[in-house]
């Protein structure tokens, strides 16, 4: 019984370094791609009937979006105000994404605040941080009335909508 114990052992030994070999031998090399972090590469706004739009677009899907009213919009990482026309003002952080490439190239050509002169609740619009994948937005608003952030894929953007 010993000698069939040890060589059944022997093989069941022999299967598992084949296997694993296998797997090693499958794992992809360190010097493989990383995925790229999303960038925004545009925002857009739109007037809407009973809402204001405003759409980032990314380069690819974000993991998670979060916003918040707020008194005052601060530039991240500095923690300095950022002064932006409006009564009320909502904050966005895009997680998981950027406004530069891997090489630190900006992808958003616009300008870092302006006016929405053709909004009707939304007056103004900032980028607010671009720090450790982590993309900042503010809206300087004349009311504050509801919020609505979501995600969207074909083609990837995130989309805010502030009811009038």
């Amino acid at each position: 019984m010993t000698t069939v114990f040890r060589r059944g052992m022997t093989a069941l030994t022999a299967i598992a370094i084949v296997v694993l070999g296998t797997i090693v031998a499958g794992a992809p090399a360190s010097s493989a791609a990383q995925p790229t972090t999303p960038s925004m590469t545009n925002i857009r706004t739109g007037l809407n009937s009973g809402f204001d739009r405003i759409v980032l677009d990314m380069t690819g899907q974000v993991q998670d979006v979060v916003w918040g009213f707020t008194d005052e919009l601060t530039e991240d990482p500095t923690g300095d105000i950022v002064w932006l026309t409006g009564e009320r003002f909502v904050w966005v952080t895009v997680i998981g994404a950027t406004m530069h490439d891997q090489a630190g190239n900006p992808t958003y050509p616009g300008p870092r605040k302006f006016r929405t002169r053709n909004l009707s609740n939304v007056m103004a619009v900032a980028t607010t941080g671009d720090f450790e994948a982590t993309l900042g937005i503010g809206l300087g608003l004349r009311n504050q009335t509801w919020v609505r952030v979501s995600t969207l894929t074909g083609p990837n953007r995130v989309v805010i909508d502030v009811g009038h």
